[in-house]
């Protein structure tokens, strides 16, 4: 896939499986053992095209189509702002 890591140049690469986070918006699909090559220097991650198409594929059908994910989970959500003015 990548030949020179386009962030810190080295040109050292392993195969891995990732967490991916997809945002649209202010929705959010969390994607597990997703294959990327990464750097082995800097851990910059590389992913095919086919893969981020199926992933945005995969959220179009959750939000849009009703499809139900494997998990789902709630996630607490704060304003740093809020954090600064309570200390």
């Amino acid at each position: 896939m990548a030949k020179i890591c386009q962030f810190c140049g080295n040109k050292n690469f392993k195969s891995v499986n990732v967490e991916y986070t997809y945002k649209k918006n202010d929705q959010l699909l969390m994607v597990k053992n997703v294959p990327c090559e990464q750097c082995e220097y800097c851990g910059e991650q590389y992913f095919h095209a086919d893969i981020l198409k199926g992933i945005e594929q995969e959220f179009n059908d959750i939000y849009s189509g009703g499809k139900k994910p494997f998990l789902e989970i709630r996630v607490p959500i704060q304003n740093f702002a809020d954090i600064r003015k309570a200390s």
